[in-house]
C-alpha cells in the first residue's frame, strides 16, 4: 500500500527542517549556545565555513527568529550574535543529536565505505 503524499505545512517534521536547513545553521546555533559570539570568533569556531556562507546563514537565522544581532556603537564597532529564546528551546534536540553521533557515527562511516566499495567494483 503506498503511503500518501503529505504536504509541507501538514508535516512538522518538514516544517522543522525547513527553518535549519543549511549546512551550517545547526554548526552555528551549537556554537552559540553558550552565550554571544563576535562575527570573526564564530568564523574560527566553524574553519570550514567562508565568511560570505556565516553571514547568510547568520541571516536566516535571524530572519527566522532565532538569532540576535546586537551592534555595539563602539570605535571599532562590534557585532555580537546570540540565541533567541526560540533558538534556546532547541538545545535538548542538538545535545540529542550531539549524543547519537557520538554513538553512531563510526556505524554510519563504515556503511558508507562498504556502499563505496560495492559501488566501485
Amino acid at each position: 500500500m503506498k503511503k500518501p503524499v503529505v504536504a509541507p505545512h501538514e508535516c512538522p517534521v518538514l516544517d522543522a527542517i525547513e527553518v535549519f536547513a543549511g549546512k551550517w545553521k545547526v554548526c552555528i546555533l551549537f556554537e552559540l549556545k553558550d552565550g554571544p559570539v563576535r562575527f570573526n570568533d564564530l568564523r574560527r569556531r566553524i574553519s570550514k565555513i567562508n565568511q560570505k556562507m556565516l553571514t547568510q546563514q547568520l541571516q536566516q537565522l535571524e530572519t527566522d527568529g532565532l538569532v540576535l544581532r546586537t551592534h555595539y556603537p563602539e570605535i571599532p564597532p562590534r557585532v555580537e550574535y546570540s540565541l533567541t529564546k526560540l533558538a534556546k528551546s532547541i538545545d535538548p534536540v542538538l545535545q540529542s543529536m550531539v549524543t547519537w553521533s557520538k554513538e553512531n557515527m563510526k556505524q554510519v562511516e563504515r556503511a558508507r565505505r562498504l556502499d563505496k566499495a560495492k559501488k566501485s567494483h
